[in-house]
């Protein structure tokens, strides 16, 4: 199409998550200004790639977190500028997904059944070929590793954007994680290593910024999981969103700020700090055009061109993107690690990726487990390569 084409000027990507980064890679090659949804890819040296691609093409991006544009984050970032909580030392980050299968078997193929207008082949992409799986496409993709990247591909990019974004955050400095099977018991404790598991708990830390001059544990849980309440927030309060199922909190010196998934209205954000002083949010946004404008300021962005003012003002555009991602995906370059195993010298299969992983995250690099690097990228079919 981009070569028949020649008057495309811009193009939005809204594949399975392991073809946002060949295709945006595609698109940049050739000029194109890209709008490409959350996740920005599937792996973390996409995420590098891509962000780099887009200042030597100058093309104007922008990722499909759309509650970045949300105009409530503005309160929660004057919270923070403020030092109303002090300095930030743990952030807190739960969902209920997934919402999709996930944690079991994977489903036996049946190429019987594959819907006659679905181009198989070109659906799977950069992922090795297999025959056509029932349900796979349009969503169960979600909880596969050759498509999807899970609960924390799936809504990451919207939760934890809150604090990357508040809190000044950069690369982390380590990852490690536990994970839940639902079919877990004393002689089978782990998940399917083809496909993301049933819950997850992740550790990451990160170095003091200027924003925040303290460093900061970052845990993430899933599959229902979710923090304590606080003593400081009432016990008849929501943490988060409604009934606690998605939020953030953020826990300072001062008090905590707790609020939703930023894609929400409304993002319900809530402050209580220590001396008993609450102050929330409101409960919706008026006015607002669609997801903000997120999508409107793009195309204004791409209109006016690379390095514009309109370009400069996203909220999202992969030069901030690319990094914020590249923590989301941490998460599951830790789960991924967990199911590596080996034979120790009594000929038994022990796992060894059971540990803190320690990343250099400028050159993108575990420093402590060479096996887990293998999850830093991907393999790819040919024709699919970024």
């Amino acid at each position: 199409m981009l070569e028949k084409e020649k008057d495309i000027d811009a193009v939005t990507i809204s594949t399975p998550d392991h073809v946002h980064g060949p295709a945006a890679k595609f698109a940049m090659e050739r000029g194109k200004h890209v709008y490409v949804q959350k996740p920005m890819t599937h792996n973390i040296r996409e995420a590098r790639m891509l962000t780099e691609m887009a200042r030597n093409q100058k093309v104007v991006t922008q990722m499909g977190n759309q509650g970045a544009s949300n105009p409530l984050l503005d309160m929660v970032k004057g919270w923070i500028d403020a030092g109303k909580i002090g300095k930030v030392s743990k952030v807190q980050v739960w969902t209920n997904r997934p919402v999709w299968p996930q944690g079991g078997p994977l489903p036996a193929p049946d190429p019987s059944k594959k819907p006659e207008a679905l181009d198989w082949d070109l659906w799977l992409g950069p992922a090795a070929f297999k025959p056509y799986t029932p349900n796979m496409h349009p969503f169960s993709w979600r909880g596969w590793w050759d498509y999807g990247t899970g609960a924390l591909g799936d809504v990451g990019c919207h939760l934890m954007d809150i604090p990357f974004r508040t809190l000044g955050l950069h690369y982390p400095t380590d990852a490690e994680c536990s994970v839940g099977s639902v079919f877990s018991s004393m002689w089978t404790p782990d998940y399917n290593p083809e496909g993301c598991p049933a819950s997850s708990f992740i550790t990451l830390h990160y170095a003091p910024t200027a924003k925040n001059p303290v460093p900061l544990e970052m845990t993430w849980s899933d599959g229902g999981l979710r923090p304590s309440h606080p003593d400081i927030i009432p016990a008849d309060h929501d943490i988060g969103g409604a009934n606690s199922a998605n939020g953030v909190l953020l826990i300072g010196e001062k008090g905590i700020i707790s609020h939703n998934i930023n894609d929400s209205s409304p993002l319900m954000p809530k402050l209580y700090l220590n001396d008993g002083t609450q102050e929330f949010g409101p409960d919706k946004i008026e006015g607002t055009e669609p997801e903000y404008g997120h999508q409107r300021k793009w195309v204004d962005a791409c209109k006016a061109g690379f390095g514009s003012s309109e370009h400069k003002g996203l909220t999202s555009s992969f030069d901030y993107a690319g990094p914020m991602t590249e923590t989301v995906l941490m998460g599951n370059l830790a789960i991924r690690s967990y199911m590596l195993r080996r034979e120790n010298s009594k000929g038994q299969m022990e796992f060894f990726g059971r540990k803190k992983l320690l990343w250099d995250g400028e050159n993108m690099r575990i420093t402590n487990l060479e096996e887990a690097n293998q999850f830093v990228g991907r393999t790819y079919r040919k024709g699919f390569e970024v």
